[in-house]
């Protein structure tokens, strides 16, 4: 079986503090938890450095903050009313992570190394470790008007051709949601109301990603990674924590390991070549509550 690199060091999720004063917060939009009936709001936060974080919480309070997005100090101020559009018209908005304390000391879109702040807007390039460049470009549509859509290119300069990938495409390939999904939010925010180009497919990406039915699986893959080089548990233990297991002819209980590999990413499902960085949100918690005895949010990408 496959070695699994170590997890990243992660923290639990905390309320926001309650130095961040309520009269410098700005309602952006308010809605109704179709689960269980609570009036939440989105609000506009204070940053670090003139940054914005945008929450959703309950209405009124300080309590079960979770983050939609971090907008840096020099974007238009209207982006945060784009964003909060933009969230609430997800079917399942309110599936983001909380907040965390650290959150409100981090600059967004700055590089750690050098303090520079890259701004992630429609030029903004990542690299993978092969060199292959992804960002999002404008490229001919079906029709006559070109659209926004994530690209990859086999350098940084984009002298090879493009191929058009979708953002889920892009998560995929770097099992992660961010910048993608922040660079896709600021593209998407920036782009002057006249311009001539398309950003209905952007769009449907962003929102059916935030929508989050099915999930990343990589903190799942490093959790059960973690748990079993610790000797705490055995795949086959968590397997049959999770109700998927067998008996042979003499009785003996054994847990499908197959399945929970399919699941987190370690073997390929039933004709694929590769495994996928995907599994859906229903599993992802019945793995993480029942086999790991752990809550989701706990190992979640």
């Amino acid at each position: 079986m496959s070695t699994i690199a170590a997890p990243r060091p992660r923290t639990r999720p905390v309320l926001v503090p309650r130095t961040c004063a309520p009269r410098n917060h700005a309602r952006l939009g308010r809605y109704r938890d179709a689960a269980n009936g609570t009036i939440r709001e989105i609000v506009s936060v204070p940053g670090a450095e003139g940054s914005r974080l945008i929450i959703d919480r309950l209405a009124g309070t300080l309590t079960d903050a979770r983050l939609v997005g971090h907008l840096a100090a020099d974007e238009p101020a209207e982006n945060a009313s784009i964003l909060c559009a933009l969230y609430l018209a997800d079917k399942r908005r309110g599936a983001c992570r909380h907040v965390q304390a650290e959150d409100f000391e981090l600059v967004p879109f700055t590089d750690l190394s050098t303090g520079q702040t890259a701004l992630p807007a429609a030029d903004s390039l990542l690299l993978d470790g092969d060199g292959i460049a992804y960002g999002i470009r404008r490229v001919d549509g079906d029709g006559s008007v070109p659209e926004l859509r994530w690209t990859r290119s086999a350098d940084a300069d984009y002298d090879h051709p493009l191929q058009v990938l979708t953002l889920r495409d892009v998560l995929a390939h770097f099992e992660d949601y961010e910048p993608m999904r922040q660079i896709t939010v600021a593209a998407l925010a920036r782009l002057h109301p006249d311009a001539r180009v398309s950003t209905v497919a952007l769009r449907g990406e962003l929102s059916r990603v935030n929508a989050r039915r099915i999930v990343l699986n990589r903190g799942l893959r490093e959790a059960v990674a973690q748990r079993v080089a610790r000797g705490e548990l055995s795949m086959s233990e968590i397997a049959i924590r999770c109700g998927r297991f067998r008996r042979d002819r003499h009785g003996n209980l054994t847990g499908e390991t197959s399945w929970l590999g399919r699941r987190i990413g370690l073997l390929p499902e039933g004709g694929e070549a590769t495994p996928t960085p995907w599994v859906h949100s229903d599993v992802f918690a019945l793995i993480a509550r029942q086999g790991l005895g752990l809550s989701p949010n706990e190992v979640e990408v």
